[in-house]
């Protein structure tokens, strides 16, 4: 399904909305350039999956934030990582299935450790302020 969103604020609604339906053990991968959104969309996708209005950040330098409540939301940003096996290494695979909901900016760097079920979220800025927004599969939330 595409929308399209006309402020940070929409964005992060739409983020919200998933986050709401995301069960336990979901992968999310986003993907977009630098500036396309993905940052703003987990903060909704996170308030929604936890339930709270924790300060969300993205973990360039340190790979993976975690965020508790109603559900565990883990945000990986994979821009620095060098290879699959660096991912395997650090141990993160298992959070792939620990419980919580997985969000993943820059996943493309990992495509064959990503499930099948994996939810693919793209984000394409029109503008400023203007982002058309792919999520797929949403039909099966």
């Amino acid at each position: 399904m595409k929308w399209t969103t006309h402020s940070a604020e929409q964005t992060l609604e739409l983020g919200l909305k998933l986050g709401q339906k995301l069960p336990s053990n979901s992968v999310v991968c986003f993907f977009g350039g630098l500036g396309a959104g993905k940052t703003t969309f987990i903060k909704g996708v996170a308030a929604g999956v936890t339930g709270t209005s924790e300060q969300v950040n993205s973990p360039t330098f340190i790979y993976l934030n975690i965020y508790s409540g109603l559900k565990t939301l883990y945000h990986f940003d994979l821009y620095r990582l060098k290879s699959e096996e660096e991912f395997l290494s650090m141990g993160f695979e298992e959070f792939m299935s620990s419980g919580g909901v997985c969000c993943l900016e820059w996943s493309e760097k990992i495509p064959n450790l990503l499930p099948e079920d994996c939810i693919a979220v793209t984000l394409e800025p029109l503008d400023e302020h203007t982002r058309e927004i792919t999520i797929a599969p949403w039909e099966n939330l």
